[in-house]
């Protein structure tokens, strides 16, 4: 699809008719997710993906009373670093090494620059941008989806300090954020499914300075 035709169907479905998104399309939208934007390019996250019917269930019990956690496909767990240190930094920094065929040493700068600009913010203030860094990979996961024409459902409203015990994340130093059911919109249950999308104009949306 093209991409504003993809945006115009896509729609956070609030019914989810049970029907499994494919490997190749749920491989679609993990990969634009791992390639999705990050300050830095550290990326402090961890996406849990969820093909477990019973793992759902108890998802839907105890952390997140909503139909699409159970009716739809896949159930992906945003999950933000907490505590992060140094080793995270010299971590990403032999990556990049690897990646671009440089030595870890001429990083030093930038890897100097990073820590200081990280760790100079309180242990709240840097959860917090971690968290709000999963967001911009939660976008791409939305996008991503609706030109795979696959539904994608964003919740906040779960308890998180349930969902967390439930997938033992602080055990692997994360916090979940935010979830996002995949599947398909079941149109004969979810009204809403075919009625107009309503967005404020651009008028109204954007200031325009030249």
């Amino acid at each position: 699809m093209e991409l504003i035709d993809a945006m115009n169907w896509r729609y956070a479905a609030k019914k989810m008719n049970g029907q499994r998104v494919s490997p190749e399309k749920i491989d679609t939208i993990l990969e634009a997710i791992r390639l999705s934007a990050s300050s830095v390019g550290l990326q402090p996250y961890t996406v849990l993906v969820i093909d477990n019917h019973e793992l759902k269930g108890r998802i839907h019990e105890l952390a997140c009373p909503q139909p699409q956690v159970v009716e739809g496909s896949h159930l992906l767990v945003f999950a933000s670093w907490t505590g992060m240190n140094a080793t995270q930094v010299d971590d990403y920094m032999k990556l990049v090494a690897e990646t671009r065929g440089v030595t870890v040493e001429s990083l030093t700068p930038f890897a100097d620059s990073v820590k200081g600009n990280l760790f100079s913010k309180t242990e709240e203030e840097l959860n917090n941008w971690a968290a709000r860094q999963s967001y911009i990979a939660l976008g791409s996961a939305l996008i991503a989806a609706a030109t795979e024409q696959v539904d994608a459902t964003p919740m906040e409203g779960f308890n998180a300090e349930a969902l967390d015990a439930l997938l033992d994340l602080p055990a692997k130093g994360l916090h979940s954020v935010s979830l996002l059911a995949l599947g398909y919109r079941d149109a004969t249950k979810d009204f809403l499914s075919s009625a107009p999308k309503v967005r404020r104009a651009r008028k109204d949306l954007f200031i325009e300075l030249a």
